[in-house]
C-alpha cells in the first residue's frame, strides 16, 4: 500500500504498479491519444507531451549540431564492442543534453539498425553493422547498452531497434515480400534482434515496411511468438513512418483502414507513426476500429501501458532522482576524442605492398586528389557538423600545407544555348544561408530549398561548373563558390545548395542527347522529373507546379574546359606519392529509397585514380563510401587500398594519421567484398541459403573476404586450446605481436561442423556441408563467426585471450523437428584473422543423440520446412499466422524437397492442405503422381486433398507446384490396421 495521493508519483513502488495505477485514471480518450507518436500532455494529472522517436544511428540527427560518428557500418568495421559501447554513452548523454534546450527531442531513439547487411546493392547499408549477426548483434549490445546506461532502474535513453524484419531492399519496398524460409528466418534474421534484446539494453522495436512470406511486418505474428518470448520486459512497438496506412493504401492487404489499425493493434504495434504530428487521423480510426469491434480497451491499454512503463523507465515522473535529468555533454572535448578514435579504428587497410605507412617528412609532397578528397560527406541520418576534417584538411596538418597538392578531379564544364551562356546572377545583395538541418528538424524532408537568391540565366558571361558524375548518369553541378545548382519549390534553379540533400535530392540531373543535333544536350532535373527551360525569368523545370516536359527543354551545348583526369595527372606527376580518395554520397544513387544498381566504382572515379597511377606509380586509393566496390584492378595494380566508411567529423584527422603511420589500421570488414556482380544473387532474394549469399555460405572467391583487414605489425597466433564443458564451449589462444610498434588485432573466432574433407572447396550440386549422424547434404555454413576480440599490443607483446562459447552455438534450426538442435559429433574450431585468414584450428566433439530422420508418419510436416527448394516463394497461410508456399511463377514449376522422411511401418497415403488452383506433383518412394487442385474460392480457402500411396521406411520426397495453387501442409493417411 502507499499513502501518496496519486500512487503513480511514488517512487517507492514499482514501475509496474504505478504503471497500472496511472493508466486506471486516464480516460479512454486520453489512452488512445497515448498511441500515436506525438502524444498531448494530460495537463489534469500533470503529464506532459511525449513523442516517440529520435533518431540516433551514429549520433543525435535531425536536431541541429551534435557530435557526428562514423556511419554504422564503420562502427562495425571497428570490430570494438567497448568503443561501440562508449559511442552509445556519448550519443546518449548528447540525446539529454539536446533535451534540456529543446523539449522536441525525444528520448525514445530509434537505433540502432540491425538488418543484416546481406546484400551489398542495398541502398541503406550504411546503416546497418554487418552481414553477420553475430557481429551485428554483438556491436547492437554494446550500442544499446551505452544508450540505455547502466543505472538499475532509471533509462539515459530508450533504444528502438529497426527493422523488424528481413528488410535489405528500398525497390518496392512497401510492397515487396520477402521469402524467409526456417532456417534463414531463426539462423539469420531473427538472431539480429535477439542478443540485443536479451541483454536487457533494448525498449523495443520497429517494424519495416516490407512484407515477409507475403504478411506485412506491421501484422506480424512473429512479435508475440519471438520477440516478446525473448523478455519479461514491456517492448514497445513503434510503427514506420506511413506504414500504418500503407496497409491499405499500397500493399491492400486490408480494405479498410479501421480493420488495418486493429489488426496491427492486435499483433503488437503499441505506436503509431503516421501522418507527421497530425494524430486526429490514427486516433480516429482507433475509435472506429473500437466502435466496430474489431478490437476492446484491453488492447488498448495493453499498449497504453507498454508505452507508460518506458516513460517511467526514462525518469518522466522522477526528474529529481533520475540520474540522467541533468546532463549537459554536449561536444565535450571527450566526444571530440572519442569520434576521432571511432574514425581511426573504423579504416580498413584492404591491400599494402609497403608503401604504407608513409612517414612525413622535409620536402616529401602528397598530392590528394579525387572527388572526395576534400570532402565530409554525411547521410540521412546523420547531425549537423560542429566539427569537419575532410582528407585534404587532415593531411595538410599532418604533412604541412606546403608539401600538399590537391586536384578535385571534377569536370569544369560550360553550358551555351542559343540564348547565351548558362549563368549564375550575382545576388542583389550578399545572404548567408544557413546550413541545411543546422537548425534542427522533426522531419528534415520538410526542408525547404532557398529561394532567396536569384535563378539562373542565360547571357554573355558563362559560369564554369564543376561537374561530377556519380554514376549511371547522375550529375551534380557546382559553382565555384561552392553552391551546387538545386530546385526550390517555386521550381526555379538556383546556385543555393551547400551539398546535395534532402529526402528528394533537389541537386542531381541528368544530360540527354538530342537528336539530331550534334553536340546538343536537355538537362533533367531528376528530384522532379522536369527539364529545364531558361525563359526571361530565369531557369526552371516547373511552372504553376507542374514539370516542364522533354518539348520545352533548353537545348545545350556543353563545353569541357578541363578534364579532371587531366588536372589529377598534373597533380600526380608533380608529387613523390598519390592519395585518390573515392567513394560515394550518401544521398545519391544508394541511400534510403534507392537501391545500387552496380558494384562498380562510377567510371569518372575510375578514370581518376588510373590517371593518377599512370602519373606517379606511388599511388593510394582510399575508399570513402557506405557500402563495397568492385575494384579488381585498383587492388591488383596499386600499391595499397584502403576503405572507410564515411566517418563523421573527424574522418581526415584520422585518416591521415592512419597513412602516416601514426596508427595502425586494425578496422576489418564487416561484410564480403564480392568481385564482381555477377556473384550477386537477385536483391530480393533472402534465401542465404540457397542462393549462397555472405561469406557463410558464398563458394566463390570473393575480392576480400569478411573479416580482412592489415596493418602495419604482423601478429602471431599460438596455444589453441578448446574444452567442451556441458553447455559452454571454452576456448584459449595466445596473440603475440611480432611487429616493431604498438598495434591493434581482432582476433576472429569461427565454427564449422567437420565434414568431408574437401570443406574448402566448392560443394557438388551447390550444397553446403553433412550434416553428422544423419549422412545427407544440409547446406550448413562453410565457417561462421561465434566471437572476436580487438586487442591492442606493444611491440614483442603477448596476451592469452579466452572465449566463452554456448555450446547452442555450433547447432543449426532443424526444420525435420522444428528446433534448434546441435548434432553430436565432431566441430572444427578456427582462429585467425579473418574468415579466409585462418592460423589455428582444433576440434571440440559434442555429446548427445543424434536427431535422426524427419517424424513424417507421426507428425506430418510443414510445407515450409523444406529442405531444398527451387522456384518457389513463401506466403501467409492466413493473414494472421501461418506461411505456405506457392510456385514463384505462374508459369514455371516450383520444387521442394524434403529429406529423410521417415515413414514408419507403412501409410497408405498423403494428404495436401491447399488453397488456389493448379497441380501439385509428388515423387516419393519410387512413386510419382499428380494431383490437380480445383480453384478452392481464394488463396486463404484451405482443403484437404489426398494420394494414395503404399509407403513405409525412410524416403526423399519431392514436391512440385504450378499455376495459383499454396500448399500448406502434408500429413500421412495412416496404414488400415488388418482385423482378423
Amino acid at each position: 500500500m502507499t499513502d501518496h495521493p496519486l500512487p503513480f508519483r511514488d517512487p517507492q513502488l514499482s514501475f509496474s504498479r504505478r504503471a497500472d495505477d496511472l493508466l486506471g485514471r486516464l480516460t479512454l480518450d486520453e489512452r488512445i491519444a497515448m498511441l500515436h507518436q506525438f502524444a498531448p500532455a494530460v495537463e489534469r494529472l500533470g503529464l506532459g507531451p511525449f513523442r516517440t522517436g529520435q533518431e540516433a544511428l551514429h549520433g543525435v540527427a535531425w536536431m541541429g549540431p551534435a557530435t557526428v560518428f562514423p556511419q554504422a557500418v564503420g562502427l562495425g568495421a571497428t570490430w570494438n564492442d567497448d568503443l561501440v559501447r562508449r559511442i552509445g554513452e556519448a550519443v546518449g548523454n548528447e540525446v539529454r543534453a539536446k533535451r534540456a534546450q529543446d523539449d522536441r527531442v525525444g528520448l525514445n531513439v530509434w537505433a540502432p539498425t540491425v538488418n543484416l547487411l546481406r546484400h551489398p546493392l542495398w541502398g541503406r547499408g550504411e546503416e546497418g553493422y554487418s552481414e553477420d549477426p553475430a557481429l551485428t548483434s554483438a556491436i547492437a549490445v554494446a550500442y544499446t547498452r551505452g544508450l540505455r546506461g547502466d543505472d538499475p532502474h532509471y533509462w539515459r535513453t530508450a533504444p528502438v531497434l529497426k527493422h523488424w524484419l528481413a528488410h535489405n531492399n528500398e525497390t518496392d519496398r512497401d510492397t515487396a515480400s520477402s521469402s524467409v524460409r526456417p532456417r534463414v528466418l531463426h539462423e539469420y534474421d531473427l538472431r539480429a534482434f535477439r542478443d540485443a534484446v536479451r541483454a536487457g539494453a533494448v525498449a523495443g522495436v520497429m517494424p519495416a515496411y516490407n512484407l515477409v512470406n507475403g504478411r506485412p511486418n506491421h501484422v506480424s505474428p512473429l512479435l508475440g511468438q519471438h520477440l516478446r518470448r525473448w523478455t519479461d520486459q514491456p517492448l514497445v512497438v513503434c510503427s514506420d513512418a506511413g506504414a500504418p496506412s500503407n496497409l491499405v493504401d499500397s500493399e491492400h492487404y486490408f480494405d479498410t483502414h479501421e480493420e488495418a489499425t486493429a489488426a496491427s493493434l492486435k499483433a503488437g504495434v503499441d505506436s503509431f507513426t503516421d501522418h507527421g504530428t497530425d494524430s486526429t487521423v490514427m486516433t480516429g480510426r482507433i475509435r472506429d476500429a473500437l466502435a466496430k469491434g474489431l478490437i476492446d480497451e484491453s488492447d488498448i491499454d495493453t499498449a497504453v501501458r507498454r508505452l507508460l512503463a518506458m516513460r517511467f523507465a526514462l525518469g518522466e515522473f522522477d526528474p529529481e532522482l533520475d540520474p540522467y535529468a541533468r546532463v549537459d555533454d554536449l561536444d565535450t572535448e571527450e566526444h571530440r576524442a572519442l569520434a576521432l578514435e571511432a574514425a581511426e579504428q573504423a579504416v580498413v587497410l584492404l591491400g599494402n605492398d609497403g608503401l604504407l605507412p608513409l612517414e612525413p617528412k622535409q620536402g616529401r609532397t602528397v598530392a590528394v586528389v579525387g572527388l572526395l578528397a576534400d570532402a565530409c560527406k554525411l547521410d540521412w541520418y546523420s547531425g549537423t557538423l560542429m566539427h569537419r576534417s575532410t582528407p585534404l584538411d587532415g593531411i595538410r596538418e599532418r604533412y604541412g600545407a606546403e608539401n600538399v597538392l590537391f586536384a578535385e578531379g571534377v569536370d569544369r564544364i560550360r553550358l551555351k544555348s542559343s540564348d547565351g551562356w548558362l549563368h549564375v546572377p550575382a545576388a542583389d545583395e550578399a545572404t548567408e544561408g544557413e546550413a541545411r538541418g543546422a537548425e534542427g528538424a522533426l522531419d528534415p524532408a520538410l526542408l525547404a530549398g532557398r529561394t532567396d537568391l536569384p535563378p539562373l540565366i542565360c547571357g554573355d558571361e558563362a559560369t564554369e561548373l564543376a561537374l561530377v558524375d556519380w554514376g549511371d548518369g547522375v550529375l551534380t553541378l557546382r559553382t565555384d563558390e561552392g553552391l551546387y545548382l538545386s530546385v526550390a519549390d517555386d521550381g526555379y534553379v538556383r546556385a543555393s545548395a551547400d551539398e546535395p540533400g534532402g529526402w528528394v535530392v533537389q541537386e542531381t540531373f541528368r544530360l540527354e542527347a538530342v537528336e539530331g543535333h550534334d553536340g546538343g544536350h536537355r538537362l533533367l532535373h531528376i528530384g522532379t522529373g522536369g527539364y529545364v527551360s531558361v525563359a526571361a525569368d530565369g531557369a526552371k523545370v516547373a511552372e504553376a507546379g507542374e514539370k516542364l516536359s522533354r518539348d520545352d527543354a533548353t537545348v545545350f551545348e556543353r563545353e569541357t574546359v578541363e578534364h579532371g583526369a587531366d588536372a589529377v595527372a598534373r597533380v600526380a606527376a608533380a608529387a613523390d606519392t598519390v592519395v585518390v580518395v573515392a567513394g560515394n554520397d550518401p544521398h545519391i544513387n544508394g541511400r534510403e529509397t534507392e537501391d545500387r544498381t552496380t558494384l562498380a566504382l562510377p567510371a569518372q572515379q575510375d578514370r581518376l585514380w588510373r590517371a593518377a597511377h599512370a602519373a606517379n606509380p606511388r599511388t593510394v586509393l582510399v575508399l570513402a563510401s557506405a557500402y563495397p566496390y568492385a575494384v579488381g584492378d585498383a587492388a591488383d595494380g596499386l600499391p595499397a587500398l584502403l576503405w572507410t566508411a564515411h566517418g563523421g567529423q573527424a574522418a581526415g584527422t584520422a585518416l591521415a594519421r592512419v597513412l602516416a603511420g601514426d596508427v595502425s589500421p586494425a578496422g576489418r570488414l564487416p561484410q564480403t567484398w564480392y568481385a564482381s556482380d555477377d556473384d550477386l544473387p537477385g536483391l530480393l532474394d533472402y534465401d542465404v541459403i540457397g542462393s549462397r549469399q555472405t561469406y557463410l555460405y558464398f563458394d566463390g572467391t570473393p575480392l576480400f573476404p569478411f573479416g580482412h583487414g592489415l596493418g602495419y605489425a604482423d601478429f602471431t597466433y599460438s596455444a589453441l586450446r578448446t574444452e567442451v564443458d556441458g553447455e559452454r564451449l571454452r576456448v584459449s589462444l595466445t596473440v603475440t605481436n611480432e611487429g616493431g610498434i604498438a598495434a591493434d588485432e581482432v582476433a576472429q573466432l569461427y565454427v564449422r561442423a567437420a565434414g568431408p574433407a574437401e570443406t574448402d572447396g566448392p560443394a557438388p550440386e551447390g550444397l553446403g556441408r553433412r550434416l553428422p549422424g544423419l549422412g545427407g547434404p544440409l547446406d550448413l555454413p562453410r565457417r561462421k563467426l561465434v566471437a572476436h576480440r580487438r586487442l591492442h599490443l606493444a611491440p614483442g607483446a603477448a596476451e592469452r585471450i579466452e572465449f566463452d562459447v554456448p555450446v547452442e552455438e555450433l547447432g543449426h534450426w532443424s526444420v525435420a523437428h522444428g528446433r534448434w538442435t546441435v548434432e553430436p559429433g565432431a566441430y572444427e574450431i578456427l582462429a585467425g584473422a579473418s574468415s579466409a585468414d585462418i592460423r589455428l584450428t582444433a576440434t571440440a566433439v559434442v555429446d548427445g543423440e543424434a536427431q535422426g530422420p524427419r517424424p513424417m508418419a507421426a507428425h506430418g510436416l510443414e510445407a515450409v520446412d523444406y529442405d531444398l527448394q527451387k522456384d518457389t516463394e513463401i506466403l501467409d497461410r492466413t493473414k494472421t499466422e501461418g506461411d505456405a508456399v506457392a510456385p514463384a511463377s505462374a508459369d514455371r514449376e516450383g520444387s521442394l524437397v524434403y529429406r529423410a522422411c521417415d515413414f514408419g511401418e507403412g501409410v497408405s497415403g498423403l494428404t495436401f492442405l491447399a488453397s488456389g488452383e493448379g497441380s501439385i506433383a509428388v515423387s516419393v518412394g519410387g512413386h510419382s503422381l499428380a494431383l490437380q487442385i480445383p480453384e478452392t474460392g481464394g488463396p486463404y480457402a484451405y482443403r484437404t486433398f489426398e494420394a494414395a500411396l503404399d509407403l513405409r521406411g525412410v524416403h526423399e520426397l519431392g514436391i512440385g507446384l504450378k499455376g495459383a495453387v499454396r500448399l500448406a501442409r502434408v500429413d500421412v493417411v495412416p496404414a488400415k490396421k488388418e482385423t482378423a
